[in-house]
């Protein structure tokens, strides 16, 4: 990795107080941007499980370990909120307030700064000072229910749905978009970033479908949740398996005339989509992954091999991209996306917590870094 930072975000200033998940996907992505983004983490971190040398969401940015209960560590962050672009936070509501660093005590050092807040019930509501993790919030956002297959129970899209789709993304998507009207008005705001609110949101084209009568309330009966037998995904046989993405007809004639079926049953006609379904079953069942991968490899049948996690930089397409890259020893996704003018790459590896706090504090300009250190208020990691 480089210690040269580039990207669209380059000159961008961004303090993170270090939280678990959504928070930290967040501060990688502004820092895979290019931002200059500073983690202020607590002496010792915060107890995870992943060792610093693999924890991909902490690449990019230098760590300092700050007790936050002592004034001079608080005075530490509005110091550098002084200088910042952006803050971000992961707390429950009103934490930083009472550590004297939410928004009033922040836009009160710098008026023009974008206080971005990350939580999974929201900055209010009857729920948002209960404890909750994403498989709670997309439950709530109405995101969980429908997924799943018919008569079975509904099941968790690890935590992508929630935490970085409605958490990461739409913190990153509002911070910036806050950027741009501080830097067009001179006055800054709080983003509420909230997972059900984010979770809601990208369920935009269900509910459409839903109010116009497309959508059943019964999971694993519609066309995108398994429902349909040519947007499924089936298994081959050497026990792998092949995705069915053949919505539009053009694709599905392309399918059909590869399976080499001369007379399938009507994909029109729900009640002949159970024996569709078996036909299609039975079919990818006769050959390998390998085999119907060469097969449908440059069609337009919308067909593609799911690849398992731990072999997907391998996949061709995905090595010709350079979709995933190998840092450290650890397979890691490349930044995205990508940009024709201000390319981005990766900077610095993992950072163990407080293992850069004299160096990231000195160049943002903090002055007695080593009295900090010397009486405990910051605290450099070995």
């Amino acid at each position: 990795m480089t210690t040269t930072r580039s990207g669209p975000l380059q000159g961008v200033r961004v303090v993170e107080l270090v939280g678990i998940g959504p928070g930290p996907f967040a501060g990688m992505l502004l820092a895979d941007l290019g931002a200059d983004v500073i983690r202020i983490d607590r002496p010792g971190g915060a107890g995870l499980v992943v060792p610093t040398a693999q924890d991909v969401l902490s690449r990019g940015r230098p760590s300092v370990a700050l007790n936050l209960k002592d004034p001079r560590a608080v005075e530490v962050v509005l110091d550098l909120v002084e200088q910042a672009d952006i803050l971000i936070e992961g707390f429950r509501p009103g934490v930083t307030e009472r550590l004297g660093i939410g928004p009033e005590a922040c836009h009160a050092r710098n008026p023009q700064l974008v206080y971005g807040r990350i939580t999974g019930w929201g900055q209010d509501g009857p729920l948002s000072q209960t404890a909750g993790h994403d498989v709670n919030y997309i439950s709530v956002a109405g995101a969980l229910d429908p997924i799943g297959r018919a008569g079975g129970p509904p099941q968790i899209p690890l935590n992508l749905l929630g935490d970085f789709a409605g958490g990461s993304m739409y913190l990153v998507t509002g911070v910036l978009a806050a950027l741009t009207h501080a830097r067009t008005s001179g006055e800054g705001q709080v983003v509420d970033a909230a997972i059900t609110d984010g979770a809601a949101h990208l369920l935009a084209m269900q509910l459409s479908m839903q109010a116009a009568g497309l959508w059943t309330t019964e999971r694993g009966t519609n066309l995108l949740d398994t429902g349909s037998p040519y947007y499924d995904v089936y298994e081959t046989s050497d026990g792998r398996w092949m995705s069915v993405g053949a919505l539009e007809p053009r694709f599905y004639e392309v399918l059909i005339e590869i399976l080499g079926l001369e007379d399938p049953p009507d994909r029109n006609d729900l009640g002949q989509w159970p024996e569709l379904r078996k036909v299609l079953a039975e079919t990818f069942a006769a050959r390998t992954q390998a085999e119907w991968t060469e097969l449908f490899d440059g069609t337009d049948a919308c067909v593609a091999p799911v690849i398992p996690m731990h072999e997907a930089a391998q996949h061709p397409h995905n090595a010709a991209r350079g979709t995933y890259v190998d840092e450290g020893g650890v397979t890691q996704p490349a930044p995205a996306p990508r940009f024709s003018g201000t390319p981005t790459t990766l900077t610095t590896p993992p950072a163990k917590p407080g293992a850069n706090t004299a160096e990231a504090l000195a160049a943002w300009g903090i002055t007695d870094v080593d009295g900090l250190i010397a009486d405990g208020v910051a605290v450099q990691a070995d």
